[in-house]
């Protein structure tokens, strides 16, 4: 009875910390959006505390942000922010994309596949921007790495490729279709299971969008 009681708080706080994180990563809850403890706590059905330790974790994580007077709020989305998620991405993407061919798993593959036609379909920037988020974490998730997935969702979740998407949209319209492109070789790198070709290449498709953010 003494190991029980530690384990179902653990649980508690486990269940809302996945639930908060799921609404943050899919925009139920916006950008900038004050998280009011108490009504979270009622509507979720729990106490202030595995609330405020769920709160905690997303903090560490990037995705809440806590500030005097004011209380927690879901993180901002800053120029600065995106600089530093995408320069985060040049160091986690490529490895792996490494990962990922040594693997070469069938469903993430497809999941790669799907959202590249997507991307291709798309008749918006934000339709381009979604299909091409979902390559990108489909290419993480098939590294077969948990802890991976979990920074990339993180990383993603501050819309990153917005203002990318947007600066090509207005100064380099064919953009769209070199991503397309791209993305078709990195995963058909992926697919041939060839590690240092799949690396190299998300790199240089990553630094390249890095370097449209910095001149814009």
């Amino acid at each position: 009875m003494m190991n029980a009681e530690p384990l179902q708080i653990e649980s508690v706080v486990d269940r809302v910390y996945a639930a908060l994180r799921f609404r943050i990563l899919v925009g139920e809850i916006a950008h900038g959006t004050r998280l009011r403890q108490e009504a979270l706590a009622a509507e979720l059905g729990v106490s202030r505390t595995p609330l405020r330790e769920a709160l905690r974790r997303l903090t560490a994580e990037g995705l809440v942000e806590f500030h005097p007077n004011r209380g927690a709020q879901v993180a901002e989305v800053t120029h600065a922010g995106v600089r530093a998620a995408y320069e985060a991405r040049l160091v986690l993407e490529p490895g792996a994309a490494r990962l990922a061919a040594g693997r070469r798993p069938p469903a993430e593959l497809e999941l790669m596949r799907h959202a590249i036609k997507a991307e291709s379909a798309s008749k918006t920037d934000g339709e381009a921007y979604v299909a091409s988020r979902d390559f990108h974490l489909a290419l993480v998730a098939a590294s077969g790495n948990a802890h991976l997935v979990r920074l990339a969702e993180s990383l993603w979740v501050t819309a990153i490729g917005e203002p990318i998407f947007a600066w090509q949209a207005k100064h380099e319209p064919d953009r769209i279709e070199e991503d397309v492109v791209e993305h078709e070789r990195i995963a058909n790198a992926v697919e041939q299971g060839d590690a240092n070709v799949a690396e190299a290449l998300t790199r240089h498709h990553i630094a390249t969008a890095l370097g449209q953010l910095l001149d814009g």
